[in-house]
């Protein structure tokens, strides 16, 4: 295996803490690139993003402050001000933020929902051994609220779409650890006969 493109997967790390300078929309788009060359089946490319910068990340802030709504409203006044404050500003955290979305093929017929959603997933490696390549920082956020209705609206989700991440990216502002992993070889059978 090349050495260098070894050590770029080893080196990657999730950067949660990033300056809050701009990158440049070129720069951007080139992880979009790496993205979109993931493997799929059947060539259908089933993915799609939504690149936020600026004002634009409010989109999210407001989907996360949304959801949160159920929970604040027995709050009033300035307590529920701030909570709502704090889930407009998860949005914020970075620069850059990208939803990734698994947009699958609905007109292929041999698509299957789940290589759909793999595919995707392939993307966001690829985006992120990007951004890692070039400098910068990035970390891949999902949970339960990724489905939520607030999000399907916010990024306007067709039917069998699904955000499969948020992608925080900028330039890191922290020294991750080193990472750890169990040895390939001792996660893996071999059946040879």
């Amino acid at each position: 295996m090349h050495t260098q493109l070894l050590e770029t997967i080893k080196g990657r790390r999730s950067i949660g803490k990033v300056k809050d300078e701009p990158v440049p929309r070129e720069v951007v788009e080139s992880l979009i690139e790496a993205a979109v060359w993931a493997p799929n089946h059947h060539r259908t490319e089933p993915w799609r993003f939504v690149v936020m910068t600026g004002e634009g990340r409010r989109t999210l802030g407001r989907a996360y402050a949304a959801m949160a709504a159920p929970a604040l409203a027995e709050l009033s006044g300035q307590d529920r001000a701030d909570r709502v404050s704090r889930e407009e500003a998860k949005a914020l955290r970075a620069p850059v933020v990208i939803a990734a979305v698994s947009s699958p093929a609905a007109d292929h017929p041999r698509a299957v929902l789940w290589e759909e959603r793999a595919a995707a997933h392939a993307a966001v490696q690829n985006l992120l051994l990007a951004a890692h390549g070039t400098g910068l920082g990035a970390v891949w956020r999902t949970g339960d609220g990724l489905g939520h209705p607030e999000m399907v609206k916010a990024f306007e989700l067709g039917a069998q779409e699904e955000i499969v991440g948020f992608i925080y990216i900028g330039y890191p502002d922290m020294t991750p650890n080193p990472g750890q992993r169990v040895a390939g070889t001792d996660k893996t059978r071999w059946i040879e006969q």
